[in-house]
C-alpha cells in the first residue's frame, strides 16, 4: 500500500519525537550498536581481505579462483545464511556469541569482495613506468611494494573498502532478526506492529548513515590519495632512493 501524505508527515513526526532519541532503545543508541556491528565485520573483511589482495596482486596467483569466490559470495542471500549460521552454532556457542557471531560473519562475507578485488586489481595496476624507474634505482621487490605498488593501489583500495562499507551498513539491519540492537530494530519492530512511521523511519536512518559515510570516504581519498593518483595521471616527482633497512 502506497504511502499516504499523512503517513509521510507521522515518519517526520517520529523522526522528531524527543521520546525517540533518549533512552537505552532510543536513537542514539540503536546507531551506535548499529555502528558497532559494522566496524567490527569491516576490520574482520580488512583483515582477511587486504593481506591476500595484496599476494594476489604480487604474485598473480590465484586472481581466477578468488574472483569466482568473490562472486558466489555476493550471490549468497544474507537473511538465509544468519539463520543457517545461528542454527549451526546455536548448539556449541553459548550467550549473547550466538547471536553476534553470526551477524559478524555474514557481514564480513559480504565486505570482503569488494575490499580484496580493490586490493588485488590496485596493485596490478599499478603504474608500470614507475615500478620500472624504482627497479632501475635499484629498489628492492619488497620496497617496489611498499613504495611503489601500495600507494597507487590506494585509489582502488580505498574504493573497495568504501563499497564494502556501504553494504556493510546497509545490511546490519538483519542483526534484528536474532533479537540484537540496531537501527533494523525500528524496521522490524515496525513492520510487526504495523507501525509505518516507525518502519520508515528507521529505514531513513540507515540511508542517512550510509549517505555521511559515503561523503566521509569521499572526503577521506581527498586527503590520503595524491591528485596524481586520483586523475590517473603519472608522477612527474623522482623516487626515493631506496635505503638498505627494507630488504
Amino acid at each position: 500500500m502506497a504511502a499516504t501524505d499523512g503517513d509521510v508527515v507521522n515518519i517526520f513526526g517520529w523522526l522528531s519525537d524527543p521520546a525517540n532519541w533518549t533512552g537505552s532503545d532510543g536513537i542514539p543508541t540503536q546507531i551506535g550498536y548499529h555502528l558497532l556491528y559494522s566496524v567490527m565485520a569491516l576490520l574482520v573483511a580488512l583483515a582477511i581481505a587486504v593481506p591476500l589482495g595484496i599476494v594476489i596482486g604480487y604474485t598473480g596467483r590465484g586472481e581466477a579462483l578468488v574472483a569466482g569466490s568473490a562472486n558466489a559470495l555476493r550471490a549468497l542471500p544474507s537473511l538465509g545464511l544468519l539463520v543457517l549460521l545461528f542454527l549451526v552454532i546455536s548448539p556449541v556457542v553459548a550467550g549473547q556469541l550466538v547471536y553476534v557471531l553470526p551477524t559478524i560473519v555474514v557481514l564480513v562475507l559480504l565486505a570482503v569482495p569488494p575490499i580484496l578485488t580493490g586490493t588485488y586489481a590496485g596493485i596490478q595496476n599499478a603504474d608500470p613506468d614507475a615500478v620500472g624507474a624504482a627497479r632501475g634505482m635499484g629498489y628492492t621487490k619488497r620496497q617496489i611494494l611498499v613504495r611503489v605498488q601500495l600507494p597507487c593501489a590506494l585509489p582502488l583500495l580505498l574504493s573497495g573498502v568504501r563499497g564494502a562499507t556501504l553494504q556493510i551498513v546497509s545490511t546490519a539491519t538483519i542483526a534484528a532478526y536474532l533479537g540484537l540492537q540496531g537501527l533494523g530494530r525500528f524496521i522490524l519492530d515496525g513492520r510487526a506492529q504495523a507501525n509505518f512511521s516507525e518502519m520508515a523511519g528507521g529505514a531513513i536512518l540507515v540511508a542517512v548513515l550510509a549517505l555521511l559515510l559515503e561523503f566521509g570516504f569521499a572526503g577521506l581519498g581527498s586527503l590520503v590519495v595524491s591528485p596524481g593518483l586520483r586523475r590517473s595521471t603519472k608522477r612527474s616527482s623522482p623516487l626515493p632512493a631506496p635505503t638498505e633497512a627494507a630488504a
